[in-house]
This record gives structure tokens, C-alpha cells and sequence, in this order.
């Protein structure tokens, strides 16, 4: 079917195919026509340019814009969304004085999520995680990177990489799965980590791979968890089995993990809440792409990514909602950008290219999402009459969304 949008009020992200991401100054630049059309054939878009070039088209459907805006849908390249129950009483104990660090040392934390999960169904983990994918696209979500990593058994981590591919094959929406075994030390392997980094490679990994359930492998390359050297470990094994390394490193210390991260040629580093001036300059050298999860900074009340550091040394920046039940529940990309330009500084124009050209490449999807470009997925947002789209972060409580299409579809009104 050939559907025609016409009298947008202005058309965001308008670039062209060889754009795969873009780097420091680059970022503050967003190009978009004013009064414009689009043109898609059931999944792809095939034509856009201004209301007054429009030429006679066979058209199936015609759908006036008049006051509102379109721009591709979010690329949400970090998130956990693969989880039982919550995690509500961790929030009220870091209210009442508790730190993540000592909620975690307490048995709270991934550990406390894990322990819920190996007590839930699949079907059941399915449910509660499809529940949370339809309301993150409703919000304008049109891409979506999932990680394991609430299992830390064989059995819980396989069944969690499972149900990320029964979305994946029930949802119109591209889906990339992130194996995180290495996500926490196993309360029965507290003494014994090498023991669990064994089990990892040894019996997760190969099963993982005969089943074909990842795209991606992470560790969690921090004090108290893994170290440098079960990064290198982790990453070196898992790319034997074809598995392209992303990793979450410098939440909390900067110990080396970014340095690692680039020798294995990690598609992303995520989180980067602490950043040192070396760490910086081993980011010059990559094509790696650095992650910022701001929701996470909000909501734990730690240090924001320094973007303006980032992109003022010449580095792409992506931003995600890391979408988790303990750092930070909620998968709402909009929050992200609006918390980007509040508490990071950035401009709506970096926000939105990091929120979406960015971020589609930290997840391998710069060829079918992230911009309006021919030959691209028909994945893109209609806001409501709105005056700019400065005002989608100046606005961020308001749900200025009206629709949201997946490859040509309403997925929601």
C-alpha cells in the first residue's frame, strides 16, 4: 500500500544513506524541511521533499499533517526490559539513606531481580515483557535493543535470551538481544567468581550460540563486579561465537573498562556517568559509540554523562533509557531527551540525533532506522500540533505524540 503524508509541518532527520552517525559539531546540526510530504510503499519510505514538488504519485491513502511534525521513531539501544515483578522497596530504602551499593551488598539490586526471575514462567516473563514493549512503542520507541542478564543461571539466562526472541518474532518492530550473563556474581558463586565467569563460557555461551539468541555480548565492568581483566575475558570468548561486544562500563569508577571496550572493537560503551580526560582520548581512537543513560542519573541521583565533554572532543554520543526494574523504570525516550538538554546540556538537535541516527548505529540498524531516508523502514513518530520540535524536550511531562508507525503501520494512536 502507498500511503502520501502531506502539509507536515516540518519533516526531522531528513539525511541522506551514506549518514550512519554523526560526531561533535555535527550533532547540533538536524536537517529538516518545512511544509513538507512523505511518501512510503508499505514499509519503506521511497519519497519526502516540500508540499510544492509534489508530483503525481499512484496513492493509496492520503494522510493530512496540517500543524503537526514527523521524525523517525526512537532508537532505544540499551535496555533490561526482560524482567519479573519490581523492585519498589529499593526505592523507598535510597530514599530513607541506602546507597545502590549497599542495597546490592544487602542482596537487593540484580541479585534481587535474578532471584524473581527463576522463579518466573517463561509464559509469564513474556507477558509482564511484551506489556512493557507495547507502552515504550506507544511512546514513540520504533527500535529496541534487549539485554539478559536477571538470570545468572543457565537455565534463567536462556530462558530470559528465549523470550526476547518471541518479541522479536511477534512485534513489527526491530529487535536486537544482548547476552549479560556477566551482569552480577551469583550469591552461591560470591567466593567463587571465577567459577561463575567458567559457567559463562562454558555452558551459557555455547547453548546461546547453537540456539542462535544474541546479537550482542556485555559485562558489567565496575568495582564490586567484574574487572578489566573478565572483560577482556568475557568479550574475547563471546566474539568466538560471533557475538559483537557492548559493554556498561564507568557507572561508578573509571577503571579501565572503556580501554578494553575499544581493543575489542565494542559497537557501544554505555552508561559513562564517570569520565576521565584518558578515557577520552582511547574514544578518539574507536568507531566505538559512547551511551548516555540519563534516566538512570535521575533516578539513583548520580552524576549525569558529561555530553558537552563527549561531544566537544569530537565523539559521537547516543542516548538510551536503560530501562530496568532497579536504575531505572521507565522506558519513555522522550524523558531522555528532555533530560538531556536539562540536566546535560545538550541541544534539542543533539538530543534528537543522539536519540535516534546514534542510536540506531549503537545497534548495528543504521541501514533501516534512525532518520527519514529513502530505503529506510517507514518508522517515524506524528506529533500533535506543536510550535518546534524544541518543544518536545521543553515540554516533557505532555505526551505530544499522536501516532506511531512501524514499517508503514499504526502500532498506536
Amino acid at each position: 500500500m502507498t500511503q502520501l503524508f502531506i502539509n507536515i509541518k516540518e519533516l526531522i532527520q531528513v539525511r541522506d544513506a551514506s549518514i550512519k552517525k554523526v560526531s561533535g559539531k555535527e550533532m547540533s546540526i538536524l536537517p529538516t524541511i518545512k511544509n513538507a510530504f512523505l511518501l512510503i510503499k508499505d514499509d519503506i519510505i521511497t519519497d519526502f521533499g516540500l508540499m510544492n514538488e509534489i508530483t503525481n504519485f499512484s496513492i493509496d491513502k492520503t494522510i493530512d499533517c496540517s500543524g503537526k511534525m514527523i521524525l523517525p521513531t526512537w532508537c532505544d539501544s540499551h535496555t533490561h526490559i526482560v524482567f519479573a515483578g519490581n523492585r519498589e522497596q529499593e526505592f523507598v530504602d535510597r530514599i530513607n539513606g541506602l546507597s545502590y551499593e549497599e542495597i546490592a551488598n544487602n542482596g537487593g539490586g540484580i541479585l534481587n531481580s535474578a532471584k524473581k526471575l527463576q522463579k518466573t514462567s517463561a509464559e509469564d516473563l513474556y507477558q509482564q515483557s511484551a506489556k512493557r514493549l507495547e507502552e515504550v512503542i506507544a511512546l514513540g520507541t520504533g527500535a529496541i535493543e534487549i539485554k539478559s542478564g536477571y538470570g545468572l543461571t543457565v537455565d534463567a539466562e536462556i530462558k530470559m535470551l528465549r523470550v526476547i526472541k518471541k518479541l522479536k518474532n511477534n512485534f513489527n518492530i526491530p529487535i536486537k538481544a544482548t547476552f549479560l550473563g556477566a551482569h552480577a556474581i551469583p550469591q552461591e558463586y560470591k567466593k567463587n567468581k571465577e567459577g561463575y565467569l567458567n559457567l559463562i563460557i562454558n555452558e551459557m555461551l555455547p547453548k546461546i550460540a547453537k540456539e542462535n539468541l544474541a546479537d550482542f555480548i556485555d559485562i558489567f565492568c565496575e568495582v564490586g563486579y567484574f574487572t578489566v581483566e573478565d572483560t577482556d575475558r568475557i568479550l574475547s570468548t563471546g566474539k568466538k561465537y560471533g557475538l559483537i561486544p557492548k559493554t556498561h562500563v564507568n557507572q561508578f569508577n573509571s577503571i579501565g573498562g572503556i580501554k578494553v571496550s575499544v581493543k575489542h572493537n565494542a559497537l557501544s560503551v554505555d552508561h559513562l556517568e564517570v569520565l576521565s580526560n584518558e578515557d577520552l582520548e582511547v574514544l578518539k581512537t574507536s568507531k566505538t559509540m559512547p551511551v548516555a543513560l540519563p534516566s538512570c542519573s535521575y533516578f539513583l541521583s548520580i552524576p549525569y554523562t558529561p555530553a558537552r565533554k563527549v561531544i566537544e572532543a569530537n565523539l559521537p554520543l547516543a542516548l538510551a533509557t536503560d530501562y530496568n526494574p532497579g536504575s531505572t523504570p521507565s522506558g519513555n525516550m522522550n524523558f531522555v531527551v528532555a533530560t538531556a538538554c536539562i540536566k546535560m546540556k545538550m541541544t534539542p538537535e543533539e538530543a534528537i540525533n543522539a536519540a535516534t541516527i546514534n542510536g540506531a548505529f549503537a545497534m548495528n540498524l543504521s541501514e533501516k532506522v534512525g532518520s527519514i531516508t529513502k530505503g529506510k523502514l517507514a518508522n517515524f513518530i506524528i506529533t500533535k500540533e506543536i510550535p518546534s520540535y524544541g518543544f518536545i524536550p521543553y515540554s516533557f511531562g505532555t505526551n505530544l505524540i499522536e501516532t506511531v508507525y512501524l514499517k508503514g503501520k499504526k502500532a498506536s494512536n
